[in-house]
């Protein structure tokens, strides 16, 4: 795969990824959304389908990697380090036009909280904390707890995916990207409930940098004091899943 092909497709399969994602975030969370509260459940079915669209999208140029951890995990297994950069510089490229997109899509949901007035997620006429749409937020402060379930979490991804590569004919009967879309399903629901699962530093920097610089109103913080966990989290474990599957397969 040329660089040319590798980073178009991350870009325009992580934008993908973050379009479905950020949006379903947004559709459950935003006032005036048909989708506004429906649930933990809706949200992480959301960002697997997102990472069904967007890594069927990319695979024909780039494999669909969509996440740095995964590209780390495949590095740090193969010893292939020519194109890790082109492949961090489309996801984060991708993870900042889906994001863009997914403001621009809940443009006029996001132009409500203009006229709301208070500080935090309330009733009509509270303004909505927009952080959660773009990044992840966690429900308690505990960095070092937070930055052990992004690992954890994100070796519970990158190891199933370097080790889905030994079942022979599963890439070729195109069933390997339902399987991982299914996988961060499953991680969503069982350890996305302390951090919000990033497990993808792309997905969270990306789009929290969209969050600081859009002119949305009443949006708050764009909490920079946490960002860093999800992304040395998920990157130490990406390394580490490349590191346990080298070792044991």
């Amino acid at each position: 795969m040329s660089n040319g092909d590798v980073f178009v497709g991350e870009t325009i399969g992580t934008a993908i990824l973050i379009l479905f994602g950020a949006g379903v975030c947004a559709a459950v969370t935003l006032r005036y959304s048909k989708a506004r509260a429906s649930g933990w459940v809706v949200i992480a079915f959301g960002w697997g389908f997102g990472v069904l669209a967007g890594a069927y999208t990319a695979a024909p140029l780039s494999g669909g990697h969509l996440n740095p951890a995964v590209t780390l995990g495949i590095a740090v297994d193969t010893g292939e380090w020519g194109q890790v950069w082109v492949y961090v510089l489309g996801q984060f490229a991708g993870a900042v036009t889906g994001a863009f997109l997914c403001y621009l899509a809940y443009f006029a949901q996001f132009q409500a909280n203009a006229h709301a007035t208070g500080a935090t997620e309330g009733p009509a006429g509270e303004p909505v904390a927009t952080l959660g749409v773009f990044s992840t937020i966690p429900e308690i402060r505990n960095p070092v707890a937070h930055l052990v379930t992004e690992i954890i979490a994100t070796v519970a991804l990158v190891l199933p995916i370097l080790a889905f590569g030994l079942t022979e004919g599963l890439g070729e009967s195109g069933t390997l990207v339902l399987i991982v879309s299914l996988l961060v399903v499953g991680i969503g629901l069982s350890l996305g409930g302390p951090t919000g699962y990033a497990i993808n530093p792309a997905r969270d920097l990306g789009p929290r940098l969209v969050h600081t610089f859009l002119p949305i109103p009443n949006k708050g913080t764009s909490d920079w004091g946490y960002a860093w966990i999800p992304v040395a989290g998920p990157l130490i474990g990406g390394a580490l899943a490349g590191v346990v599957y080298n070792a044991a397969f």
